[in-house]
């Protein structure tokens, strides 16, 4: 799973037993060396779904950790890119690599923009939030958006009892609440807390107008549904 250049075991447990921050700041490194950065094929998947519906001006990468986004961001936006994090580890390894962008150090379920972004993006995030948190940070997302601006993510679906997957995350999710129940601080990272119904509701209830896109680049399950769905959240007004 890890190539050469990626964490150790013991860098990996040191992560692991800190906090989100704390532990992405020495992720940081040789974060893009692990499987926990996203794919350039969703990258490129969501590109290329979003690309019908812009061009875009400004946009924005929500916890853009090492700056993966930008190769979504870069050729769909007309305007200034930037990417906001609370790592900053991740944002110096991002600042390297994509010197021409933005980079602001900030909790997302806080932001402080207001109306500057035409799109925004956001890859592999949504599990370091819990369920109570998620209205902070659409409800800043929505803000930092104009009217007519678009929030795009990929999910993806739901892995069946039958699958090995189901049971590998369902086991990793028990692992960390476990950890989180006998260690402080919290290291917050699940993967079965944001199904797709739940965020739609949340992503409804902050302002948006909210639709879904298969990604079929992506591949199809067994039963031929897309293993992948690019949600498609816009704040309402003019574009």
């Amino acid at each position: 799973m890890f190539s050469p250049k990626g964490p150790s075991l013991r860098e990996l447990t040191v992560q692991a037993l800190s906090s989100v921050e704390r532990g992405y700041d020495l992720l940081a490194p040789k974060f893009d060396h692990t499987p926990f950065r996203t794919p350039d094929a969703v990258l490129d998947a969501t590109a290329d779904a979003l690309r019908p519906l812009g061009p875009f001006g400004q946009g924005l990468d929500v916890c853009c950790g090492t700056g993966a986004g930008m190769r979504v961001l870069r050729p769909l936006c007309q305007g200034r890119i930037t990417g906001v994090d609370f790592s900053a580890g991740m944002l110096a390894q991002a600042r390297r690599a994509h010197p021409e962008a933005e980079w602001v150090r900030a909790d997302v379920r806080d932001l402080r923009f207001a109306g500057d972004f035409d799109l925004a993006v956001s890859f592999g995030a949504l599990g370091h939030f819990l369920p109570a948190e998620r209205p902070a940070l659409f409800a800043g997302v929505y803000r930092a958006l104009r009217p007519g601006g678009l929030f795009a993510f990929p999910i993806g679906a739901p892995q069946p009892a039958t699958s090995p997957w189901y049971w590998a995350l369902l086991g990793f999710d028990l692992a960390m609440r476990v950890r989180n129940a006998v260690w402080r601080p919290p290291f917050v990272m699940y993967y079965r807390t944001c199904p797709l119904h739940a965020v739609r509701d949340d992503l409804s209830a902050a302002g948006f107008t909210v639709t879904t896109a298969p990604l079929t680049a992506l591949g199809r399950r067994e039963d031929g549904s897309p293993r992948y769905g690019l949600v498609l959240a816009r704040r309402p007004g003019a574009s």
